[in-house]
């Protein structure tokens, strides 16, 4: 059965269509793969998606200049892409503005809209995370150190607050808060795997709270659940054609709060605003929310 991880990994690997995306992905990609020397680059990766997407990424962005070698292992467990070509490891590296060893990150490369696609690259090639049924935790493990702020700091400044470790001398920058993996599934580009988390999210929440209350309604729980899927799946769309921040206060708060509780009814979703409001009123802004997530799907 196929991991969560290599689950997520597969759907960011549909993601990258533009030439920019192709561009800003290869160069994450790069940036953190395991091997990289002034006479090999070696990628490698438990996903089949990853080892197809490859090839597509260098012809976007190399033409027929460079041409990887494609190698499964045995009985089909990792794939590796590397190119052991001096020459064709120098085009690359130019290309890119990649010194060795240093391998500093220049922004330069990647523009804004394609930061995305930058971040999945790193997260194929060194990144995982752990099915979330078990815990909440996903991380990437780097090939060098000096790799390590310049990284933190594209995570924060999508607010996601990554810590670090060393493991066996390599720094490991990793998340265990939900809400921060989900922020960061989804500007990967992985919408249904932020469903998936979501979904799973909620299951646990709801599971404990039916252990923590006699004789529960799991028939409420189940309508609790599916009407708060529904919902998310309307806000990352808003979020994702428009974003949030052009939504009206009163929406913005709603959805911000949808997102960061998905287990709760709507009473108690009424009861954490300021000042709280009835059930009635937050089932007007939510269905507030579905009228244009509707209206979005309806443009598309």
């Amino acid at each position: 059965m196929i991991s969560f991880s290599n689950q997520v990994k597969q759907e960011l690997c549909t993601t990258i269509t533009d030439r920019d995306k192709a561009y800003a992905c290869l160069y994450g990609m790069l940036l953190f793969a395991r091997q990289l020397r002034q006479d090999e680059i070696l990628m490698q990766s438990e996903s089949e998606a990853f080892y197809e997407l490859m090839p597509r990424l260098f012809r976007q962005v190399f033409g027929d200049r460079v041409q990887p070698r494609m190698e499964t292992g045995q009985h089909g467990t990792l794939y590796s892409v590397s190119l052991t070509d001096p020459e064709q490891v120098r085009i690359v590296l130019e290309r890119y503005h990649i010194t060795l060893p240093e391998r500093p990150l220049e922004m330069t490369n990647v523009v804004t809209n394609s930061l995305g696609a930058f971040t999945a690259g790193a997260f194929l090639s060194c990144g995982s995370m752990t099915d979330p049924n078990k815990e909440y935790h996903l991380e990437f493990v780097l090939p060098c150190p000096q790799l390590e702020e310049p990284f933190s700091q594209i995570l924060l400044a999508i607010g996601v607050n990554a810590k670090m470790v060393l493991r066996k001398g390599m720094p490991v920058v990793y998340l265990k808060h939900s809400e921060q993996i989900e922020d960061l599934l989804t500007f990967m580009g992985a919408q249904q795997g932020t469903i998936d988390f979501i979904n799973i999210e909620i299951l646990k929440n709801v599971r404990n709270k039916a252990n923590r209350i006699s004789n529960c309604d799991m028939a409420n729980i189940n309508k609790v659940m599916l009407a708060a899927e529904r919902q998310i799946k309307d806000i990352l769309l808003i979020d994702e054609r428009m974003g949030l921040d052009a939504l009206s206060p009163d929406l913005q708060q709603m959805a911000l709060l949808r997102m960061d509780n998905p287990e709760l009814s709507l009473k108690e979703l009424g009861e954490l605003l300021d000042p709280p409001i009835g059930r009635s009123g937050v089932n007007h802004r939510l269905k507030r929310l579905q009228v244009l997530a509707d209206s979005l799907r309806t443009q598309s």
